[in-house]
């Protein structure tokens, strides 16, 4: 017979994967009248893309809700539970839900607002070291990739060094890893010099 503490891993995982399939990118869009942010720039349903469309309401909307359904996930799971494996499972459910969205035929965006959004829920110290380290590259660089690049390596180090090494660091651990993997494209802008910085109109 399974055991409480799996029952409660499974449950979190999959309701956490629910609400991480909620796509505010495009929820935001079609709200706002906007097109589908899949349809023009890098295609990719998330805030930076939805920027490029000229509405920054619907940016900061979009950020607001992936963030959001990050956070909440992993905060319903401690107040329902308070168990570490569960917590650990809900924040890389709900990554993998916003990466594939069954709501959305599998395709979703990179997971950097959901991920922080998940981090604060682990860990409030963890969550602002991300983010800050993510506004200090994007703000004095202007490139969000790059950001989320950097913010993904500070991120398992950051949860180390303050949770310890549990399920919480190997759920980070690969949260990363999948993020780093999802910007493959954006690194070899990078390296090309081609990446488009942050507000910038790119074509499709």
């Amino acid at each position: 017979m399974d055991s409480p503490l799996t029952g409660s891993v499974v449950l979190a995982a999959f309701a956490a994967y629910c609400i991480g399939s909620v796509s505010f990118a495009i929820v935001v869009s079609r709200l706002m009248a906007l097109p589908d942010p899949r349809s023009y720039g890098s295609g990719n349903p998330g805030a930076t893309n939805v920027l490029r469309s000229g509405s920054k309401a619907a940016a900061v909307l979009t950020l607001a809700g992936d963030a959001g359904k990050g956070w909440l996930a992993v905060w319903l799971t401690g107040v329902l539970t308070g168990q570490v494996p569960a917590l650990a499972a809900a924040a890389l459910a709900v990554f993998l839900g916003h990466l594939y969205p069954v709501f959305h035929r599998f395709k979703g965006g990179k997971g950097v607002a959901t991920a922080a959004g998940a981090l604060f829920g682990l860990d409030w110290r963890v969550g602002l070291g991300t983010l800050a380290t993510w506004l200090i590259i994007a703000v004095f660089l202007r490139y969000s990739s790059l950001a989320a690049l950097i913010a993904a390596i500070f991120a398992p180090l950051a949860t180390l060094f303050v949770v310890g090494a549990d399920a919480r660091l190997a759920a980070v651990l690969a949260m990363s890893a999948l993020l780093v993997w999802r910007h493959k494209e954006n690194i070899a802008r990078l390296l090309s010099g081609t990446e488009p910085r942050l507000g910038a109109r790119k074509t499709t």
